[in-house]
């Protein structure tokens, strides 16, 4: 009996190992699409969890600092604190800069952050050289993925900045490095005007009010233990006319509505790299049985059963697909650091590829057996 899968391995192997690396690439590329979207509710929860605070109140009518543009007055944390329940309330500012390094431009986002003040937004487990803020100016932490060393001067609108610590896995929720400045050196960066549009609007008789009314982001504040969460939201909401989100709710704000879109188009170039596999693989072992149709003809003739022709297509299909995924699961492991935003393999993502590919190659296996089917064995005496 002439088992094809043998056959094709031992007379065509550089054939059939090449084809199922290049079928191995594109599941490669599946896989890192994969992890390019876990990589994303990653990074839109790594500022959420190192700072684990309980709420978050912005602007009215808004979905908070990540999803739109919230401004509130600096007193407000004061307002919030008063809430009964409210254990510790800060202010916060979020504002994107662009940072240059000896080599190359870098799109940051900037936390600002009183480093007096009762909440540190600095996770100290991800402090991996220099400390934490400790004065009111020029002082800066950065990530570690930028290239700024510390001790370094940074350049920052007027003034030049300190690194006083590094982070190591500090992203914001669009995978832009984190770095951290204090509260005030972040209102000056972001709600104070260049002195040409102080003199402009003085004479259009505009008085410059932003370094008397203060502003921030968002107040985020933590529970006291037996408070509901939902029920000091509601209270916050009445009292001070405020959007207010839970935890929970500013996750689902990151994942559904920052990712959401995204998670739908990866997900559709994923289905047709998938769907291109299947037909690579079909295209692929339809050529293979065209070239052993007289080997097939011969074992119709001698009356073996078309079923068990099938069962070897089957067998040399499932075979090049289980190839194409060990080959893929290494291309990929072997270029996932290279992006240069966080890709996350996972294990059961994996799982589920390869019950999808031993699917496909089944489905792609059909138009080889439909051949064999309505092969003539005449065509082997003929041939």
């Amino acid at each position: 009996m002439i088992n094809l899968a043998a056959k094709d391995i031992k007379h065509t192997l550089g054939k059939f190992i090449i084809t199922a690396m290049g079928v191995g690439m594109l599941l490669g590329i599946v896989l890192i699409m994969i992890g390019v979207y876990r990589g994303m509710i990653v990074d839109a929860e790594v500022l959420l969890d190192d700072l684990s605070v309980d709420l978050w109140v912005v602007q009215e009518d808004t979905l908070g600092p990540f999803a739109e543009s919230s401004r509130v007055h600096q007193d407000l944390e004061d307002s919030v604190h008063v809430i009964d329940g409210v254990d510790k309330s800060v202010g916060l500012t979020f504002q994107n800069l662009q940072l240059y390094t000896s080599t190359r431009a870098v799109r940051v986002m900037a936390v600002g952050f009183d480093p007096y003040g009762s909440i540190d937004p600095i996770n100290p487990q991800r402090l991996i050289q220099g400390h934490r803020l400790t004065h009111n100016h020029y002082q800066i932490v950065v990530s570690d993925n930028i290239g700024f060393k510390l001790h370094e001067q940074i350049p920052i609108g007027r003034n030049i900045y300190t690194v006083v610590g590094i982070t190591h896995g500090t992203v914001s929720s669009g995978g832009d490095p984190l770095v951290y400045i204090s509260l005030k050196d972040a209102q000056e960066l972001q709600f104070s005007y260049s002195n040409n549009r102080i003199r402009s609007d003085r004479q259009r008789g505009i008085k410059d009010t932003t370094t008397n009314m203060p502003m921030i982001n968002s107040v985020i504040a933590t529970i006291k233990p037996g408070y509901d969460v939902n029920q000091v939201a509601k209270d916050i909401k009445d009292a001070l006319h405020k959007s207010v989100y839970t935890k929970e709710e500013q996750k689902e704000i990151l994942t559904k509505n920052l990712i959401e879109r995204a998670s739908k188009q990866i997900g559709l170039f994923t289905a047709i790299l998938v769907v291109v596999s299947t037909i690579i693989i079909a295209l692929i072992i339809y050529t293979m049985t065209l070239e052993k149709m007289k080997e097939i003809s011969i074992m119709k003739l001698i009356g073996l059963p078309n079923s068990m022709i099938m069962k070897m297509i089957v067998q040399e299909t499932l075979l090049l697909g289980f190839l194409a995924f060990i080959f893929g699961n290494l291309f990929s492991h072997a270029i996932y650091s290279k992006f240069p935003k966080r890709v996350v393999l996972e294990i059961p993502d994996a799982w589920t590829l390869f019950i999808v590919v031993i699917l496909a190659s089944i489905l792609a296996s059909i138009v080889a057996i439909k051949k064999v089917i309505h092969a003539d064995p005449a065509a082997a005496i003929g041939g």
